[in-house]
């Protein structure tokens, strides 16, 4: 059986396991449940910040492109657009736009607010979300335990 860490190294051999991702988690190969695409989860995300654009330009005034502070304020806007409902509600405006929700592995119904931080914090580095196993899962999902599923078939 292959080690941890080499389901993360490029020309690794592959973990005994799926045919399709999320088999090895106990989700279905299509539909509501499934494990979410990649097209689907950057739509989300795009959403989001778009959102996180249109309400830190009303924040910072009528010269919000001339403001240097522009993105820091887009990235504390994006950051609790996301935190928050991922934690309540197990998915962001974006998220829900595009028919997908943050689910946990252990059955809980929503994640909660810590791993909703972390993982939000995470997504935030940018290279956690890009680095992702066999079963879509990025490194902010490994680490808070979660894995995002499409909502609706």
């Amino acid at each position: 059986m292959a080690r941890w860490i080499e389901s993360w190294l490029p020309g690794a051999a592959a973990q005994e396991g799926g045919r399709y991702p999320g088999e090895r988690l106990g989700l279905p190969a299509e539909g509501a449940s499934s494990v979410a695409g990649m097209g689907r989860r950057f739509a989300a995300l795009a959403v989001d910040w778009l959102l996180a654009y249109g309400i830190a330009a009303l924040v910072t005034g009528p010269n919000a492109l001339g403001d240097p502070d522009l993105g820091w304020w887009v990235l504390g806007v994006w950051y609790l657009l996301t935190a928050v409902p991922v934690a309540v509600f197990g998915a962001s405006a974006g998220m829900t736009a595009l028919g997908i929700r943050v689910a946990s592995l252990d059955s809980a119904a929503v994640i909660g607010v810590p791993r909703a931080l972390l993982r939000t914090a995470l997504i935030a580095l940018v290279l956690p979300a890009l680095a992702r196993d066999e079963d879509g899962r990025g490194w902010h999902d490994r680490a808070t335990r979660t894995v995002v599923v499409r909502s609706r078939a």
